[in-house]
């Protein structure tokens, strides 16, 4: 399995956002394709604007896909020690880290974690969510209204 982690290196560029008919859309660059995501601020407004600030930034770039569970889901976005441009870069303290900004408040809602869902990563603590976050390849309902989903992939989920 961890063979597979160093194959999920992120490119991880995500372009700027669109903004059409309240609709948010962003294209997540991977090594094998583009992955478009739509971003719902109406449901969880503070992760969208987390997750569009680190993306326009750059804080996402080069991050690796730290932990993928075939079935499950695949987990990104630790700026600290997972990006590999970085010289605070440790494969093996990746998804340990975080940013400097506060954690966020859990914004639970009714979007089901079916496949594509993209969904924050925390802690035991529901508000412990910072730059982390999921993508399911499957449908994963325990989850559901535990933790707080964003958005989903729209196209491009083959390139996860």
């Amino acid at each position: 399995m961890k063979k597979f982690i160093y194959l999920f290196i992120l490119f991880f560029s995500l372009l700027n956002t669109q903004l059409i008919a309240k609709e948010i859309k962003m294209i997540l660059k991977l090594k094998y394709g583009e992955v478009e995501i739509e971003l719902y601020p109406d449901k969880a407004p503070n992760h969208v604007k987390r997750f569009i600030e680190f993306s326009d930034e750059g804080r996402y770039d080069n991050v690796v896909f730290h932990r993928v569970i075939d079935g499950f889901m695949a987990q990104t976005g630790d700026v600290k020690f997972g990006n590999t441009s970085s010289s605070e870069f440790d494969l093996r303290l990746a998804g340990t880290g975080g940013s400097e900004l506060p954690d966020l408040k859990a914004e639970f809602s009714d979007i089901a974690h079916a496949r594509g869902t993209l969904s924050a990563a925390r802690s035991s603590d529901p508000n412990s969510a910072n730059s982390q976050f999921f993508i399911c390849f499957d449908s994963a309902p325990h989850l559901d209204r535990q933790y707080s989903a964003f958005g989903k992939v729209i196209k491009g989920m083959e390139f996860v």
